[in-house]
């Protein structure tokens, strides 16, 4: 017999088991043979036990195919020989899938072990931990930074400061901030950036930790340094001519020799005094004034938040300025859109910005052909407001691109050098910022985020 073929050995199975009940049927009523009887029987449930075993074999290797996979075990591989060629295509089937398996596994055990490797490697500090504080991932950037060894829980964090982990725990998505530590009596300022993301059921949150005391410092030390500058220029403009005025005046009135009043003074000499009292007069004031404005700059009010629509805000602008736009012929076009959008933000404070930018677009498209100013209002790819105000005017060269927002910095004759720098102080009380962007003779455009 070729009992290779499976279909062929369960019907020869199924005609032993009629073949037997045929016989026990014949004999069970004869007294002489009822030993053979309850052989034969015992002999039936045999055959069917062994029957249906050999037919559930399949099921069998189903169960322990699907457990291998459940439980990622990868080792077992299936044969079976001389259960015909069916079994053979199942067997090989059921490796072929565990090999793919095997495949799958290892390449994501390698792209873990990239990423792993790419997380510890770089130099910024990262810590992923669950909502319940359980840190998953604490990176070499992060002990370094922190001085910590390892970490489980994120509550860890506050043998280094009480308001450390407080803070980590409250960021959500998209957030920043910047903490100031001390690690080892160094002083640390740590900029913070949190995102948030959702893996096997558990949300996480990972931040991520950046020391920029250093850059902090230097920045703060180049704006000192161009603040400086700039002061100094507008002071020695003014303290220079009052101090030649009043040597002038000195030589006039007093004698060099006896260093007395002089006895006699002719009317030219007292024009000359006059002219110089006025002049040191005029100084004084435009150094008084300056020192005026710049006590302004550095007391802005807070900002008294409201929900406002920016149509009516970009509508009182141009009613206010319109006399302005008018007279020099300028198209100037506002758009919104949506049409009725709106930003929580200080009107009295945002209107002042939108003011100096739009001045500053007028005196920049002064003596152009066609000239035009735009002011769009949009909703960015991140769902923060923007308004843009652009105009065709002269342009912003690249050399003073980097001064422009520097306190009294000025290219115009008449202007004050604060406009600028008031503007981005006040976004900065926003927590929003201003950019620019400019090609001279082409276009220059302001842009306020929020």
């Amino acid at each position: 017999m070729n009992f290779k073929n499976f279909r062929f050995n369960v019907v020869m199975r199924i005609l032993l088991i009629v073949a037997s009940a045929v016989i026990l049927i014949s004999i069970i009523s004869n007294d002489e043979f009822i030993i053979s009887s309850i052989i034969l029987t015992l002999l039936i449930i045999v055959q069917i036990a062994s029957l249906v075993k050999y037919v559930e074999r399949t099921n069998k290797r189903l169960t322990t195919f699907l457990e291998s996979i459940r439980h990622s075990d990868f080792v077992t591989t299936f044969s079976d020989h001389g259960l015909g060629r069916s079994f053979d295509d199942l067997n090989h089937a059921f490796n072929e899938v565990i090999n793919e398996f095997k495949k799958a596994r290892a390449a994501k055990e390698e792209h873990f072990n990239y990423l792993q490797t790419v997380v510890q490697h770089i130099s910024i500090g990262i810590i992923v931990f669950k909502q319940n504080g359980k840190v998953d991932i604490f990176n070499n950037a992060a002990k370094r930074l922190l001085g910590i060894s390892s970490i489980r829980m994120i509550t860890e964090l506050e043998k280094i400061d009480k308001n450390l982990t407080e803070t980590l725990r409250k960021m959500k998505a998209g957030d920043r901030n910047l903490i100031k530590v001390f690690v080892e009596n160094e002083l640390l300022q740590i900029s913070v950036r949190a995102t948030e993301f959702r893996m096997r059921g558990d949300d996480f949150i990972l931040v991520s930790l950046q020391n920029i005391h250093s850059e902090l410092e230097a920045k703060e030390m180049d704006s000192w340094q161009k603040l400086i500058r700039v002061l100094t220029h507008e002071i020695m403009n003014s303290i220079t001519p009052i101090v030649s005025l009043s040597g002038t005046v000195k030589d006039i009135l007093i004698d060099e020799e006896t260093m007395l009043l002089k006895d006699e003074i002719d009317e030219d000499d007292v024009d000359s005094i006059l002219g110089a009292l006025n002049t040191i007069e005029k100084r004084s004031q435009g150094l008084l004034n300056f020192v005026q404005v710049y006590r302004n700059l550095t007391r802005i009010p807070k900002p008294n938040f409201r929900y406002i629509e920016i149509r009516e805000l970009l509508d009182s602008v141009h009613a206010l300025l319109e006399p302005k736009i008018k007279e020099q012929k300028i198209h100037c076009r506002i758009n919104v859109v949506p049409k009725d959008l709106k930003v929580t933000a200080d009107p009295d404070l945002v209107e002042q910005v939108i003011i100096n930018l739009v001045i500053n677009s007028i005196h920049a498209v002064k003596n152009i052909e066609n000239p035009s100013i735009k002011i769009l209002a949009i909703t960015g790819p991140n769902r923060r407001v923007n308004i843009s105000v652009a105009d065709n005017g002269h342009g912003i060269k690249p050399d003073i691109m980097e001064k422009i927002f520097v306190p009294f910095f000025t290219s115009k004759k008449e202007g004050s050098g604060i406009g600028l720098s008031l503007s981005r102080e006040i976004m900065r009380l926003h927590k929003g910022n201003i950019t620019v962007k400019s090609k001279p003779g082409e276009e220059t455009v302001f842009t306020l985020h929020f």
